[in-house]
C-alpha cells in the first residue's frame, strides 16, 4: 500500500468565456497514501452533523453551511502530514479564443497540471497512481481526463507506473471531499479575494501555477 498514491481531482469555475463567466477556472488535485489520515475524523464529524439534524451523505464546500464549513477545514487543515496539494489557476480572459473549445481547454489545463503533479518524489517513486475523479456528466470530459493523464504519464516518466482513473460519485470517497474543499479555497483566494479558507491548506500546497 505503501508505494500506491491516489491522486484525487477537482475543479471550481466554469468554462463560460463571456462575461456571465466565472473570472477563473481552478484545477486542483490532492495526493495521499494509505491509510488516509483525514477519514475518521471525517466520519465521525458526518455523524455528528447527522444527529445534529442536518441530512448530511458527504461533504460540499459549496452546499455546505459555515459552520460545516469551517469545522471541514480545521479537520483538513490539522490532518495534511503526507498530503501534496497542486492546483493550476488560469485567468479565462487571457486564453486566446482558438484555445477556448473545451476539447482543447480543458485537456491542456489537466495535462499541466498533472506535469507539476508527477515531478514530484511521492508520485515518481509510486508503483502504482490511482487518478479519481468526481462522477462526471459529459462523457467527452471523461475522455479528455483519461487522455491527459495517459499522455502526461507517457510524455513525463518513460518508465512511467500503472495507473488507474476512476470517476467515482464524491460522497463515496473523503479524498474527493477533500479535494472540493481544497479546490474550492484556492478559487475564493483568486475569484473574491479571501484568503481565509486558504490558510487553512496553504502548508500542503506544493505549487499553484498562476496562468494569468
Amino acid at each position: 500500500m505503501s508505494e500506491r498514491v491516489y491522486v484525487f481531482l477537482d475543479e471550481s469555475g466554469n468554462l463560460d468565456f463571456s462575461t456571465r463567466g466565472t473570472r477563473y477556472f481552478v484545477l486542483a488535485s490532492v495526493s495521499m497514501k494509505r491509510p488516509f489520515q483525514v477519514n475518521d475524523a471525517l466520519d465521525g464529524y458526518k455523524y455528528d452533523c447527522i444527529e445534529y439534524g442536518l441530512e448530511h451523505e458527504g461533504f460540499h464546500c459549496a452546499n455546505d453551511n459555515a459552520h460545516v464549513r469551517s469545522r471541514v477545514f480545521d479537520i483538513i487543515g490539522d490532518r495534511l502530514e503526507g498530503v501534496e496539494i497542486h492546483s493550476l489557476v488560469v485567468e479565462k480572459s487571457r486564453i486566446a479564443s482558438d484555445a477556448r473549445a473545451e476539447a482543447r481547454f480543458y485537456p491542456e489545463m489537466l495535462g499541466t497540471l498533472l506535469r507539476a503533479v508527477l515531478e514530484t518524489p511521492l508520485h515518481a517513486a509510486a508503483r502504482e497512481i490511482v487518478v479519481i475523479t468526481d462522477t462526471l456528466p459529459l462523457k467527452r470530459r471523461r475522455r479528455a481526463i483519461e487522455k491527459a493523464v495517459k499522455v502526461t504519464l507517457e510524455r513525463m516518466l518513460p518508465n512511467s507506473p500503472r495507473h488507474r482513473i476512476l470517476h467515482h460519485d464524491s460522497r463515496s470517497h473523503y479524498g474527493l471531499q477533500v479535494a472540493d474543499y481544497c479546490c474550492w479555497a484556492i478559487f475564493r483566494k483568486h475569484e473574491r479575494g479571501d484568503r481565509s479558507y486558504y490558510g487553512h491548506i496553504r502548508s500542503a500546497m506544493h505549487s499553484e501555477w498562476e496562468m494569468i
